[in-house]
């Protein structure tokens, strides 16, 4: 419902603006630039979405062999001592804990068809658990600030989108996405046992989370002793060692639980097939939308003001063209995704702005439709502060994607 107001309101602005700039400034080109718009809108999203078959298909195939390899269960044994202490109202050794720890690892290594299942599952189990069936229980609000906090240690598709638009490297945003959905998964769990009252200062979670918080204080210093191209080397050959590394040991996975790899790999590549079809319509929706705004002049309107704002500070101003997808994201995956295409078409998938949007599209995730979706299948009508910590885990990462942005690419 939120998109479908959005798009409209791309429409309705860009119609407006255009007319104003027609009647009172003369200008006849405002109208022809918009129905161009909309028909290069459109060939860019077919093209972007057919070519994105192969590279989907291979990633999802990998996935798969990952998952029917046991990689899903081995992380969620692996976080269970930090859960069972985030989730202290679950009674110990409950169906429900099982489900949430399988969501978040398969959260973390990209499976989106496989996370929302398990996570549904795990809403009605906490919902049978849950004292007051109107309103949201600790745990399950918990459950979905982990899950909008967007922690992802594998960024399939932002990653598959750079190959499309050309990015020399398309994996040089791997470990920036990587640092800034740590910190705002970090703020997530901290807002949120601050208004649940749990914690935090226990062995297990200092442990973990102040390990965590040294390795990646230790990352970033390390990178900020090298000069700009010896980091986007050394950042780009980490990472494409840590995915190589990933894929071989999904594949031994596989094969040390005596899967079948090979039809493994070939039932998750039809899935990738699938999904590359099915992304069509609303990659054609999104852009063409976004396309209409931007040659009405509404979209240079609208990052203009922002400018201004940020320049009147005194601030470098140069993160503001890729700030419609941090601010679509917590709204929309698909017009999140959309602004990030836009922004890599528009500023180049090298530029600074494109490889922003692409980490702001990583850093986060959809705030509002996660809440409706998993909210709604157990009829939850009061979210106390789930919609609050959501949000303030939302821009925990958007500030931490600019400031590691600029580290890695400014």
């Amino acid at each position: 419902m939120v998109l479908n107001y959005i798009w409209v309101a791309f429409f309705l602005l860009a119609f407006v603006i255009a007319l104003v700039k027609l009647i009172f400034f003369g200008d006849l080109e405002v109208f022809p630039a918009m129905m161009d718009s909309t028909f290069s809108s459109s060939k860019t999203a077919f093209e972007i979405s057919l070519g994105l078959t192969g590279v989907l298909a291979l990633w999802l195939g990998v996935m798969k062999v990952g998952e029917k390899g046991g990689v899903v269960n081995f992380l969620a044994r692996l976080l269970s001592p930090v859960f069972t202490k985030l989730f202290p109202e679950i009674p110990k050794g409950h169906p429900v804990t099982g489900s949430i720890f399988m969501n978040i690892a398969a959260n973390m290594l990209g499976l989106d068809n496989a996370a929302t299942p398990l996570g549904l599952k795990a809403m009605e189990q906490m919902q049978e658990l849950n004292p007051k069936k109107d309103t949201a229980w600790n745990p399950m609000i918990m459950f979905l600030v982990l899950n909008t906090s967007g922690l992802t240690l594998i960024p399939v598709s932002i990653m598959v989108y750079r190959v499309q638009m050309g990015a020399a490297q398309p994996t040089d945003i791997f470990i920036p996405i990587l640092l800034a959905t740590f910190f705002s998964t970090l703020a997530g769990i901290i807002v949120t046992s601050l208004f649940q009252h749990i914690n935090l200062l226990n062995r297990t979670l200092l442990l973990t989370l102040g390990g965590a918080c040294v390795v990646v204080a230790g990352i970033i210093w390390g990178f900020s002793q090298l000069d700009s191209d010896s980091m986007n080397k050394v950042s780009t050959t980490v990472a494409n060692i840590l995915l190589m590394t990933i894929i071989v040991a999904f594949i031994a996975a596989g094969v040390r639980k005596k899967v079948n790899v090979y039809d493994a790999f070939i039932e998750g590549a039809k899935d990738g097939f699938q999904t590359a079809v099915r992304i069509i319509p609303y990659l054609v929706a999104i852009l063409v939308g976004i396309g209409v705004f931007r040659a009405s002049g509404a979209m240079d309107m609208l990052i203009g003001g922002m400018r201004w704002c940020v320049e009147l500070t005194g601030a470098n101003a140069q993160w503001v063209d890729a700030m419609p997808t941090a601010l679509m994201k917590p709204l929309s995956g698909s017009g999140a995704r959309g602004m990030m295409v836009d922004a890599m078409t528009t500023y180049g998938a090298d530029s600074f702005v494109g490889r922003l949007s692409c980490v702001f599209q990583g850093s986060t995730d959809t705030t509002f439709y996660i809440l409706a979706v998993y909210f709604g299948s157990v009829g939850i009508a009061k979210t106390r502060h789930a919609v609050a910590c959501g949000l303030i885990a939302d821009l925990a990462g958007i500030i931490a994607a600019i400031a590691i942005c600029y580290l890695f690419f400014g």
